[in-house]
């Protein structure tokens, strides 16, 4: 039936099947055998309803009926990429396309099993997705050590006025922040709030830098977080370093002015990446980063054409203007 049709087919979108995280739990709801059939938009509704009325029961012990509809979804590719990231990369991708659209949908469409590319729409879609352009890679890091530093005093001075759970909340923000930071130098979209420990705990040559941020996370006070917190500093600025992406700085942590607390001083960062961004338009951006830096509402970014608004808005700066498109 379907190889019948000129098709390509992929477990690419939603589910955490797509990243391998699901486990045993995942198949409690909503789970079963499921591919994306991308063929010729006219093709798309008559294999649709010939696939349905042929599907069986069940197929490797699992129902095939589950969730809102079949496990076989058949579509346009350029259509089912334009919902799925508010644009078709298959038509370039601009710079609006790369800040207004979350990372876990990013790693949704790069990531995943192709089965079969007769049309050869994933091998482009991929490719155009693989990765940031350089400037915009440095962007986003740069906002990312941007995070950093905005924060990276606080859970010293929170413990020092005796707020320790405002000290461990903040520890935990910026282990977070510092996970999605490796992820990104190492060339990773950083997946969904469930889902960043496991990958970065997959990320080779991370076990000491993982084994410090458990320790701070885990510490029971402050001077003790700000020790381990220093530890890990000091291995993502080597990591910084070795990327070669600006000019090499100190790696060393130091005193944050002249009160007691340890700091990388995140900022010195930012600004290296910033001025070794060659594109001008890049580099009068706003310094917020992609939509995934500044906003955290579940609703916004299951939304594509509501994160497209808000980081046109966002970034159309007077200097700058609104993100190209193309």
């Amino acid at each position: 039936m379907v190889a019948d049709v000129p098709h390509s087919a992929a477990l690419i979108g939603s589910g955490s099947e797509v990243l391998a995280f699901d486990t045993e739990r995942s198949t409690d709801h909503d789970w079963g055998p499921r591919v994306v059939v991308f063929v010729a938009p006219r093709a798309a509704g008559p294999l649709r309803d010939s696939i349905i009325a042929a599907l069986p029961a069940t197929f490797g012990g699992y129902r095939t009926d589950f969730g809102a509809g079949c496990g076989v979804e058949v579509a346009d590719a350029g259509a089912w990429l334009h919902g799925r990231l508010g644009f078709d990369p298959l038509s370039g991708v601009g710079a609006l396309d790369w800040l207004a659209t979350p990372w876990q949908r990013l790693a949704e469409v790069t990531c995943g099993e192709v089965f079969h590319d007769g049309l050869g729409v994933l091998q482009r879609a991929r490719a155009a997705l693989r990765w940031y352009p350089d400037d915009l890679w440095r962007y986003v890091l740069a906002c990312q050590w941007r995070r950093l530093a905005q924060q990276e005093a606080f859970p010293g001075r929170c413990g020092e006025v005796g707020d320790d759970l405002g000290s461990a909340v903040l520890t935990a923000a910026l282990a977070r922040d510092l996970m999605r930071l490796v992820l990104l130098m190492r060339r990773r979209y950083p997946p969904y709030a469930k889902w960043v420990g496991s990958a970065f705990a997959r990320l080779t040559g991370t076990a000491e830098l993982g084994e410090a941020l458990s320790e701070a996370v885990a510490a029971g006070e402050w001077r003790t977080r700000q020790q381990h917190l220093s530890r890990a500093y000091e291995r993502v600025a080597a990591l910084h370093n070795r990327l070669g992406l600006s000019r090499s700085l100190d790696t060393g942590t130091r005193g944050f002015h002249d009160r007691p607390f340890q700091v990388i001083d995140a900022q010195r960062f930012a600004d290296a990446l910033g001025e070794a961004v060659t594109d001008p338009w890049v580099r009068a951006l706003a310094p917020v980063g992609s939509i995934d830096q500044f906003a955290d509402s579940t609703d916004l970014l299951i939304d594509p054409r509501r994160c497209r608004m808000v980081t046109q808005a966002l970034l159309r700066e007077p200097s700058t203007g609104c993100p190209p498109e193309r």
